[in-house]
């Protein structure tokens, strides 16, 4: 790709950038309860008043994110609602989980912040870290870091030795399963966690980095023609709908993270793979040729996907 078409390219997106953060700025905030609406229309009207804890965690990470790193957001007004944004996750979203003294964070609260709905799953969890980690950054509010290093704990633990305290039992038709979203999220909070961090932080998590590397990579399926969403925990196709499943966003993203840990490690190879497997196989495999965009699910044999 020439130069000219990569500055087209940067250009759109800055606008893209700019008209999105303007519309949240107009739009989304809750001056009432504090946290974000985030079921929007074109027009900005608020279409549900429920506020998902992924995307009130992912708009903290996102204006506290740019107002640190981009000087034309590093405004008071972001600033302000990203700590307002924060006050609201803090004060609302942990509920008790399932294990003793285990803290699990709601799926979606109401407008003023009562719980209505808890996944068995560690997502919430993960945007949670995000905000909290990067919230910190521009704050310098040494309890929100610590709060997300504890969350993190609870995680890796949830992930890697005991996954009771996600509340999900493990039932005997239940095939224990390596879903690309775990490691590939872990990683993601990983590198959240060590940016700019000493030697020390960084060796705390260098194990698990390696970890969620190597389960991502698993997923390289089909003789190398294929990423699949979901393996089995040894790395080979499930059989059914489950197994063939494909997010081409999810590669996608996984092959973000991964060529950034292959610019820290200066690693070529896994460089290659990240873009060869987890950024040109999806764009080949999931773009609609007829009316553009990713597919968001896809069934690698052709049948119609369960989701």
């Amino acid at each position: 790709m020439s130069a000219v078409k990569l500055e087209e390219f940067r250009e759109r997106i800055r606008k893209e950038l700019d008209t999105t953060v303007d519309f949240w700025l107009q739009h989304s905030h809750d001056p009432l309860h504090g946290g974000f609406f985030t079921c929007l229309g074109r027009d900005g009207e608020v279409y549900d008043e429920l506020k998902y804890v992924w995307l009130q965690g992912r708009q903290v990470w996102m204006y506290c994110r740019l107002y640190r790193t981009m000087d034309r957001f590093h405004r008071p007004e972001i600033l302000e609602a990203a700590k307002a944004g924060g006050a609201f996750l803090r004060r609302f979203t942990r509920v008790p989980g399932a294990g003793s003294g285990q803290w699990k964070c709601a799926f979606s609260l109401t407008r003023d912040g009562k719980a209505v709905k808890i996944q068995r799953t560690i997502f919430s969890e993960c945007f949670y870290i995000l905000a909290m980690d990067e919230l910190s950054r521009v704050t310098g509010d040494k309890d929100m870091q610590l709060e997300a290093e504890q969350m993190m704990e609870q995680l890796i633990s949830w992930v890697r030795e005991d996954p009771a305290g996600l509340g999900r039992p493990q039932l005997p038709g239940d095939v224990p399963t390596n879903s690309m979203a775990v490691p590939m999220m872990l990683l993601c909070l990983v590198q959240q966690l060590t940016e700019g961090g000493g030697a020390e932080v960084v060796q705390k998590y260098t194990e698990l980095a390696s970890w969620c590397v190597q389960q991502i990579l698993q997923h390289i399926q089909r003789s190398g023609t294929a990423i699949l969403e979901n393996v089995s925990v040894d790395g080979a196709e499930l059989p059914g709908c489950q197994g063939r499943l494909q997010n081409p966003g999810h590669a996608l993203e996984a092959g973000w993270f991964l060529l950034q840990v292959s610019a820290q490690q200066k690693d070529e190879a896994l460089q290659r793979t990240a873009i060869d497997k987890f950024m040109e196989l999806p764009y080949q495999n999931g773009w609609d040729k007829e009316h553009g965009g990713l597919f968001y699910f896809l069934d690698v044999d052709g049948h119609c996907p369960t989701q």
